[in-house]
């Protein structure tokens, strides 16, 4: 839908975790209707405390939105350029706002990824994608 609020909300979040849990990474705020649901993850594992904590210190945006907090579990969103690097070799979903080569949704194993894009490779063939271009990425759990 309209993307501009997400990176502004997202932005915020980050802002005001900044201080108080410094080694939360926010990997995704999701805005549906009118609940906001974030994924979090942290160098020591999520634990449910550290989940109530973000929730305490999120509190100003408990007025706009229903919370919810947790882990990004085994289908973890891929939102940055750091975290396709990081699971290069893991397959993953991709997918994008306008169809690449006639498809929206490529799943595959990650096979690179730079600053500007992920490179994934699919059942018929390697895919290129520019960030710009993904509407929404995640692992994608083993068979």
């Amino acid at each position: 839908m309209n993307q501009s609020p997400k990176p502004t909300l997202q932005a915020e979040i980050e802002g005001r975790l900044a201080t108080a849990e410094p080694d939360v990474e926010v990997l995704l705020a999701d805005v549906a209707g009118d609940t906001l649901r974030l994924f979090i993850d942290h160098p020591d594992g999520v634990t449910l405390e550290l989940c109530e904590r973000v929730t305490r210190e999120l509190a100003p945006l408990r007025e706009r939105f229903a919370l919810e907090v947790s882990s990004p579990g085994i289908d973890r969103p891929l939102t940055k350029p750091e975290h396709f690097q990081r699971f290069l070799g893991h397959r993953a979903r991709v997918r994008t706002h306008e169809p690449i080569d006639g498809h929206a949704s490529f799943t595959g194993e990650l096979v690179g990824a730079t600053d500007a894009e992920v490179t994934i490779a699919v059942s018929d063939g390697v895919v290129s994608i520019p960030y710009s271009a993904i509407a929404r990425s995640n692992l994608v759990p083993g068979e």
